[in-house]
């Protein structure tokens, strides 16, 4: 059997683990954590990517905009 629970890492306390224990007595359980990384953590975790999306916003702000047909981007 697999159960897949997903949460943050503050909501892990006494309760989720006294749980846990309940459910699953007697049984041998694996606990895998994987953590994901939030997409604009990943965007902003180098100094080059922060700076190239700082200027896109400031271009953006300014009207400055490339319009593209969606029909050219497969060309």
């Amino acid at each position: 059997m697999t159960t897949t629970i997903e949460l943050k890492a503050e909501e892990l306390d006494y309760q989720f683990f006294k749980g846990l224990r309940a459910m699953y007595k007697n049984r041998k359980i694996r606990l895998t954590i994987d953590s994901e990384m939030d997409e604009t953590d990943y965007l902003l975790s180098t100094q080059a990517n922060r700076a190239a999306l700082e200027k896109s916003l400031e271009e953006a702000k300014r009207g400055e905009k490339i319009a593209i047909e969606l029909s050219e981007l497969s060309k």
